[in-house]
């Protein structure tokens, strides 16, 4: 059961849920059904047999939303686990590019064109110039103390 995915667990655990209740639904019918052939009277045996018959097509609703949510909790989980393998699959591809790709940034860079090289300095060049360097004898501040 280590390698059971979690969908058929939960459709397997609805399922036992289900037969329970439907149980519990039929012995309830049945003492409602006793109750209505100790009635005394026409009115309460048919009383009794209405509240038994009511009683049970409830409880058998009841048990079908039950594993109807269990199915719709069951596809949802499984169509998730598919979504997320996918994810993770097509995560995986650019990952392995990347590793291939640094052949072909040399090439796109100008490595055997050299005035592409020239260039791409000078594009360096022009945006270390607009950030502002630190001097290297700089010491950092010490943090501020908050007042009590």
């Amino acid at each position: 059961m280590a390698e059971a995915d979690l969908d058929a667990i939960i459709r397997q655990l609805a399922k036992q849920q289900t037969k329970a209740l439907t149980a519990a639904v039929k012995k309830r019918r049945a003492a409602l059904q006793a109750r209505a052939a100790k009635a005394k009277d026409a009115t309460g045996k048919a009383q009794a047999k209405a509240l038994a018959t009511v009683a049970y097509e409830l409880g058998l609703a009841a048990a079908k939303r039950l594993q109807m949510a269990a199915d719709n909790a069951a596809d949802s989980y499984a169509r998730a686990m598919r979504k997320a393998a996918e994810e993770a699959a097509a995560a995986a591809k650019p990952k392995q590019k990347q590793k291939d790709e640094p052949a072909d940034d040399a090439a796109k860079t100008g490595a055997a064109n050299p005035g592409s090289r020239r260039k791409a300095a000078k594009h360096d060049k022009a945006a270390a110039a607009k950030t502002p360097a630190k001097p290297a004898a700089a010491k950092p501040k010490p943090a501020r103390k908050a007042k009590a």
